[in-house]
């Protein structure tokens, strides 16, 4: 039975470090299979917050993807932000964006940050076509597993809680994972877990948020996900600090 453990929102900068501690060690103490990390590593995408979040992700030495999230973008340098966006994110680069393929389960990643919107609030969502192509590509590929998870940073759909996402273009990317047989979209963003089954189509898709291990709680204290898979079902618990 595969254990993933999902986490988010960890904004080295803003990090805290407890609760950095108590994940760490839970890992060390329970071996999750993998580590699902959607997005948010940094504050401000500095190089020192880059450098010491990828210290310690590869200090839990687990298999693992990583997803981009808004604040991982170049904040103050809007050049390196369009041209040269993920650069500080080469010592972890392995996995970013990275599938998994684990025993009746695969992981699939979904790109929801931009380097630029017809907008003032670039920190909310955009699903482009290629990169929705892309995912529905791996789906296809990832076919023969049992269970099919999409990793993404923002919510496509709006899930209720006190921040938003508003996500463009996510609705109908989430109509359409759903009809190529995603089971479960797990996001970050919010900052508050959630767990909620969302009528995509014909068919049910489980919208599931990580909470964060950083100082920018909201609702609620720093926590993370418990993801096991069994039989081709689903059981996600919410480990709170």
């Amino acid at each position: 039975m595969p254990r993933l453990f999902h986490v988010s929102d960890i904004h080295f900068g803003a990090e805290d470090r407890a609760a950095l501690d108590w994940f760490a060690q839970t890992v060390r103490d329970e071996q999750p299979d993998a580590l699902i990390v959607t997005g948010d590593l940094t504050m401000r995408a500095r190089r020192r917050e880059f450098e010491a979040a990828a210290d310690w992700l590869l200090s839990l030495d687990r298999p693992m993807t990583v997803e981009v999230g808004n604040h991982d973008l170049p904040y103050f340098n809007p050049l390196r932000r369009l041209f040269s966006p993920y650069r500080r994110y080469r010592a972890v680069e392995r996995a970013i964006e990275r599938p998994l393929e684990l025993p009746g389960v695969a992981v699939v990643p979904l790109k929801t940050t931009a380097r630029f919107q017809w907008r003032l609030n670039w920190s909310k969502g955009h699903v482009s076509r290629r990169s929705l192509k892309r995912t529905l590509r791996l789906i296809e590929e990832a076919s023969s597993a049992k269970v099919l998870l999409v990793a993404a940073h923002h919510p496509l759909v709006e899930p209720g809680t006190a921040a938003t996402s508003k996500t463009r273009h996510g609705p109908r990317a989430l109509r359409m994972l759903a009809e190529a047989g995603a089971d479960a979209v797990l996001t970050g963003h919010v900052h508050d877990p959630f767990d909620i089954a969302h009528d995509a189509t014909d068919r049910s898709v489980r919208l599931i948020g990580a909470g964060t291990l950083s100082e920018r709680t909201r609702m609620s204290r720093p926590s993370f996900n418990q993801i096991d898979i069994s039989g081709g079902e689903i059981e996600v618990s919410c480990r709170v600090m």
